[in-house]
């Protein structure tokens, strides 16, 4: 049985830190794989996470749109920190709509039950609609000729 990743978590390793400026300091930055540092890497957390909401599809188009605009903005200042926070929100957009998606109240584990894994398919509709519209924006960001540049060049300088 799989327990959520989260459970042995080790804070110390993790390349990102709640205290740095990634825009002051954005040679720490590390571009991870998936949504690794999403909720940590200020100023970027703050200006982003305002807008990313996918309660229904109207809200998350709305949010994707912001948020796909920033992502543009930040390429436009050649800033692939930003950038690239910015394509992990619209990721995050698609897993935790989809989460809701799948699993009533958004929850895949039971921590009453050993974290046995909940029924899947009991989620809300909705929020499935709400996925679709971040998985484009996602998928459209990730496109970008000149951000895959960015953050080639970045991995290969940086890690």
């Amino acid at each position: 049985m799989r327990k959520p990743s989260y459970l042995d978590f080790d804070h110390t390793t993790y390349a990102w830190r709640p205290d740095v400026d990634y825009r002051q300091y954005p040679e720490l930055y590390r571009v991870g794989k998936g949504e690794q540092g999403v909720l940590i890497c200020e100023p970027y957390k703050s200006e982003i996470g305002q807008y990313w909401r996918f309660k229904t599809p109207k809200i998350a188009t709305e949010s994707s749109n912001k948020i796909m605009a920033l992502f543009r903005g930040y390429l436009q200042q050649n800033d692939l920190v930003g950038a690239d926070m910015a394509r992990k929100y619209l990721q995050m957009g698609y897993t935790r709509a989809r989460r809701y998606a799948n699993y009533k109240g958004g929850k895949k584990y039971d921590e009453t039950d050993n974290y046995q894994e909940l029924e899947r398919g009991t989620g809300d509709e909705e929020k499935g609609r709400s996925a679709a519209v971040f998985y484009e924006k996602w998928k459209e960001a990730e496109a970008d000729p000149y951000y895959a540049q960015l953050k080639k060049a970045w991995k290969h300088e940086r890690g």
